[in-house]
């Protein structure tokens, strides 16, 4: 629903399912889906699905521990690249079967 949603708003699919390891003791990072838009820029996409809005809801749940994760993921991603372009975190947050795409959610600061 996310990728599909994504996808008619003109973003190009790059990789799905990103996954990166730290180490046997530290938990490494997933990027669900890598997207472009049209003007170059590599869009980092969190999927969060919740069955209502409780406790905050989907988007809520993406919390600093999660986004550490998917910065450090995607400076490892980054590094595979010979020139990294712009880059921005998105967060699609799907509560009860309604979609919210939230554009430059964070960060990696």
């Amino acid at each position: 629903m996310a990728l599909a949603h994504l996808q008619a708003h003109g973003l190009r699919l790059v990789q799905r399912n990103y996954r990166v390891a730290r180490g046997p003791a530290a938990r490494g990072g997933e990027i669900d889906l890598v997207m472009r838009e049209r003007d170059g820029t590599l869009v980092f996409v969190e999927v969060r699905a919740r069955g209502g809005a409780a406790h905050g809801g989907a988007a809520a749940s993406v919390g600093v521990a999660k986004r550490r994760r998917l910065v450090w993921a995607a400076q490892q991603y980054l590094r595979t690249l010979p020139a990294p372009p712009p880059c921005r975190f998105d967060v699609v947050a799907i509560d009860d079967g309604q979609l919210e795409w939230l554009r430059g959610a964070f960060d990696a600061g």
